[in-house]
């Protein structure tokens, strides 16, 4: 398949479920495995297009940012708070990311573990929805310390392909007690460092390989990739808030279970 192609469809992947709980990681190596790509010169065109979905949530949630970044700088209790809120859930994730590294880099080659990973989930989101009692909605800034910790480190399940990162998140906040659109917005603002943070280490690890050309994977598709993830990413973000504020997520949990027995079944007759 002409590479071009092949990175608008990556990116489509990419923005449609990079902040939904059916993991767009999962997703990408499925499609990498489906079409017959080679896996290594993908891999990081797939960690940096995700910075076009977190841009997304930047512009979508300017105003948050805005007023946070404004409120660190003057010191003010509200920015302060938000800022510690998302650092605190952070943290987590960083140090066990970077003990991990290495077992990580091997899961991602394993379209298997992808295809268990996304049942389990869906079983867990479905288990989760008949027993969490979401509370009230608020803002980010007002979460409790205890609860923020712990979406941190649900966070961190999803270092494993296939389980989602912002399904586990949200999962993880709803479990807590945590209302939907709270859930669903922490969980996007979250996603900001994040992913930048993956998307640095990535590229400060293998850059040089990149920049020597001896990938076909250049810099011109992880662009192409990265523009139609943010434009695609855009929309489902306001759609997606809107649907979870009034809906469950057992059609996610559903669609998980599906996919990954699909997946299982073709890796085992193939």
């Amino acid at each position: 398949m002409d590479l071009t192609l092949t990175a608008i469809l990556l990116g489509i992947v990419e923005g449609l479920t990079e902040f939904v709980p059916v993991s767009s990681t999962g997703h990408l190596i499925l499609a990498t495995e489906l079409f017959g790509y080679n896996a290594s010169q993908w891999a990081m065109f797939n960690v940096v297009i995700q910075l076009g979905a977190i841009l997304a949530v930047v512009v979508q949630y300017w105003r948050t940012f805005w007023n946070a970044g404004l409120g660190v700088l003057k010191l003010e209790a509200e920015g302060l708070r938000f800022a510690r809120n998302i650092l605190l859930a952070f943290l987590p994730s960083v140090v066990l990311g970077l003990a991990f590294k290495d077992y990580i880099d091997i899961m991602l080659g394993s379209p298997s573990v992808v295809a268990w990973a996304l049942i389990v989930g869906g079983i867990a989101i479905l288990g989760i929805e008949q027993v969490a009692k979401p509370g009230a909605d608020k803002s980010v800034a007002d979460l409790p310390v205890r609860q923020v910790i712990g979406v941190g480190f649900a966070q961190c399940l999803a270092m494993v392909p296939g389980v989602s990162r912002s399904g586990a998140t949200i999962m993880g906040a709803l479990a807590m007690g945590i209302g939907r659109k709270t859930a669903a917005e922490f969980s996007f603002f979250l996603a900001v460092p994040t992913m930048i943070g993956a998307t640095t280490l990535e590229l400060a690890t293998k850059s040089d390989t990149l920049m020597a050309g001896t990938t076909s994977v250049g810099w011109s598709e992880i662009a192409i990739g990265f523009v139609v993830s943010f434009v695609v990413a855009l929309a489902v973000i306001r759609l997606f808030v809107t649907y979870v504020s009034r809906h469950g997520f057992a059609p996610f949990a559903w669609y998980r279970i599906v996919l990954g027995s699909a997946a299982i079944a073709w890796l085992m007759l193939r």
